[in-house]
């Protein structure tokens, strides 16, 4: 009996089996468990309560063998996981808090049958549309895959986009969904209506932290011309390699670690001699001088190259970031050979 109920429970995701859990034990426990966890958990747990209409008895017995030894209930469970959620954390949270939970957890992603589309092939497909559908498309995919697609289109194209991915605020789910019906032509509208956050400064700033230094050169000329206020306000939101003098010399050592010498080497070929003083001064003795040896040694190197080492080690970097091991600041601020 026992293994019996053991393969039964291992086949319960750990949100699904927290979420019948929760259930099982009613709205005033599960105000109460709300309150002491983080939005993210709180995602996850609404997610899967939404998708839960009907508990059997095996199931809730299956849960709760890890906190009693025996169950018996009178009949199934049946439950509106969706109201119940809505329900108990409008209990347990502020209006707006809730609201915006509620929100992410119902909306669709969008154009989230796009982003698996090769860049190029994305970019080819949408660089005909009109700048504020590119617009769009590109504020809402994974910033990396925008700056590859949007390094590609003329520099006047180039510049309408990012102005337009700039200006965008909040834009409603149900023209995200006719945007991403139309590109498609196989996505149904679906989810509450609403808007979602989109565009601003800070996804600018993302896409072109990732884009080769001459597409980020030529479009932060461009709006430093026609957009000053804007350009001062990506470039204080943008990192680049230079800003890594800024981080604390235990983070840097933490982002050393992540990093292969040949890689290090090759972008510090155009790094200023004071971050090159911090990276020696924070690898071992014998580290230091195998990449210093390795850097007289190096002749002429194209600059793409250089700057792709660059941005491995900054991607590196923000992704320790994201995990919390480390904190960041934010600075301002044919191939070349160097």
């Amino acid at each position: 009996m026992a293994k019996k109920e053991e393969a039964k429970h291992a086949e319960l995701a750990g949100p699904e089996k927290a979420a019948i859990f929760l259930l099982t034990l009613g709205e005033e426990f599960t105000t109460e468990v709300f309150k002491e966890l983080e939005d993210i958990e709180i995602k996850e747990l609404g997610k899967a309560m939404s998708r839960i209409q009907n508990v059997t008895t095996d199931q809730v017995q299956d849960v709760l063998w890890e906190f009693v030894d025996a169950l018996n209930l009178p009949a199934d469970l049946r439950f509106k996981g969706g109201d119940f959620f809505k329900h108990s954390l409008g209990l347990a949270l502020s209006g707006d808090r809730a609201e915006g939970l509620i929100l992410d957890v119902h909306s669709p992603v969008p154009f989230s049958n796009i982003k698996n589309i090769d860049p190029k092939a994305l970019g080819n497909f949408i660089r005909n549309e009109h700048p504020q559908t590119i617009a769009l498309v590109l504020a809402h995919i994974d910033p990396g895959k925008s700056a590859q697609i949007i390094a590609e289109f003329p520099e006047p194209l180039q510049q309408d986009v990012i102005l337009r991915i700039a200006d965008l605020d909040t834009v409603p789910i149900s023209i995200l969904d006719e945007v991403e019906d139309v590109l498609r032509q196989e996505i149904k509208s679906q989810g509450p209506v609403g808007s979602r956050p989109a565009g601003g400064s800070s996804t600018v700033a993302e896409i072109l932290n990732q884009v080769d230094q001459t597409t980020e050169n030529t479009i932060m000329t461009k709006l430093e011309e026609d957009r000053p206020d804007l350009s001062n306000e990506v470039r204080k939101l943008m990192f680049v390699f230079e800003d890594l003098m800024a981080v604390d010399d235990r983070s840097f050592r933490t982002i050393l670690k992540e990093v292969n010498n040949d890689e290090l080497t090759l972008a510090l070929k155009s790094a200023s001699e004071d971050l090159k003083v911090k990276v020696f001064s924070n690898l071992s003795s014998r580290a230091a001088d195998m990449i210093k040896d390795d850097l007289e040694a190096m002749g002429p190197t194209k600059l793409s190259d250089v700057e792709k080492a660059q941005q491995s080690i900054l991607r590196a970097a923000k992704k320790l970031e994201a995990e919390g091991k480390i904190a960041l600041g934010r600075g301002e601020g044919g191939d070349q050979l160097v």
